[in-house]
């Protein structure tokens, strides 16, 4: 089942983000930034600002009770909606719950968000996750964004990264 997160998932939520990305817990699926980045990759308090946020949605996926994955959609004006945050606990990777939580994404960021175009940024040096995203029909702009490097918040680099844009039409 996938639904709206609400403050109350907020515990969960934290727990599976951060086993995604962060730390040995995440070197057990293939989509981790482990080697990439020291710290977290959120907190509690920015999960409760995204969920009290109307132009911010964080659907999640659950199996019976337990939280296995989940995927924010914001509003990016212009009829856009940008996607972040696709976190799939690692043990459930490579099942296609990556791809239908992608999929739910698109779907609330065109019923909800009047969007018809759906970005995303990803690390530049994650060539296996732009692959994946591109076989989802998703494409690079050419455009690149700096990552926060000072803001611990997102996490410790340890090298310099960059984002690249990729985008898709969802309408």
């Amino acid at each position: 089942m996938i639904r709206v997160a609400t403050p109350a998932d907020i515990p969960a939520l934290h727990a599976l983000v951060e086993s995604a990305f962060r730390g040995d817990s995440a070197r057990g699926g293939w989509t981790h930034e482990a080697d990439l980045l020291d710290g977290q990759r959120t907190d509690p308090a920015a999960l409760a600002d995204a969920i009290a946020d109307p132009d911010r949605t964080i659907l999640i996926a659950l199996d019976g009770d337990a939280l296995i994955g989940c995927v924010e959609a914001k509003r990016a004006g212009m009829g856009r909606s940008a996607l972040g945050m696709l976190s799939v606990r690692p043990d459930r990777q490579a099942t296609g719950l990556g791809r239908r939580l992608v999929a739910a994404a698109e779907a609330y960021a065109r019923t909800e968000h009047g969007a018809t175009r759906m970005e995303m940024t990803v690390i530049a040096s994650r060539g296996e996750l732009i692959a994946w995203y591109e076989r989802l029909g998703y494409a690079r702009t050419g455009e690149t964004r700096p990552f926060p490097m000072d803001d611990p918040r997102f996490g410790l680099p340890r090298m310099a990264l960059s984002f690249v844009v990729l985008d898709r039409n969802i309408g």
